[in-house]
């Protein structure tokens, strides 16, 4: 039994060795790279994305190269919205895809729980989406995508995030026939 622990112990030091190891190797590829290194700080200054998860966004997204809108980058990470109808017989609740890049889904958990904690702004619509729908965990992939969506729109526009700006948010207008 005590064997087992040793081992076990020598295991994890040195899988934090090579997590420290590929952290600074990371670092040096960013480093390398001026525009990287602007972008890295344009991504960052978004409440609750650190270098890692916005390294992370801009590898596994190959830096926003092939996304033309938020759409699109939505659907990619599979956090769009798919509704299953058929006729009037079958109709399920609404729910995430889950089609997309499960990485990203992943990697943006924790940032969207940050913000909510840290950022007065996305605590509003966490609360709001909670007292509408009473389910914190949808709450919670509403500001994954706002943050994922704003990570996007800085990165395309090179502006730091401010949480004094006011977003102007366009009413859905139904089309008469």
């Amino acid at each position: 039994m005590k064997a087992q622990l040793i081992e076990l112990k020598k295991r994890i030091a040195l899988i934090d060795l090579q997590e420290k190891e590929i952290r600074g190797e990371i670092a040096i590829l960013i480093k390398g790279d001026k525009t990287l290194v602007e972008k890295m700080k344009i991504v960052s200054s978004i409440p609750g994305i650190e270098n890692l998860t916005a390294v992370t966004i801009i590898a596994e997204t190959n830096g926003f190269e092939l996304i033309k809108n938020k759409r699109q980058l939505v659907s990619y990470a599979g956090l769009d919205v798919r509704e299953k109808t058929s006729g009037t017989s079958v109709k399920s609740k609404p729910r995430i895809s889950k089609r997309g890049n499960r990485n990203l889904r992943k990697v943006m958990h924790f940032p969207a729980l940050a913000a909510i904690r840290t950022d007065e702004r996305f605590r509003d619509i966490f609360l709001r989406i909670v007292s509408r729908h009473g389910i914190k965990m949808k709450a919670i992939v509403a500001i994954q995508r706002k943050l994922l969506e704003l990570t996007f729109i800085l990165w395309k526009n090179n502006s730091y995030y401010n949480s004094e700006h006011e977003y102007q948010i366009i009413p859905f207008q139904e089309v008469s026939l």
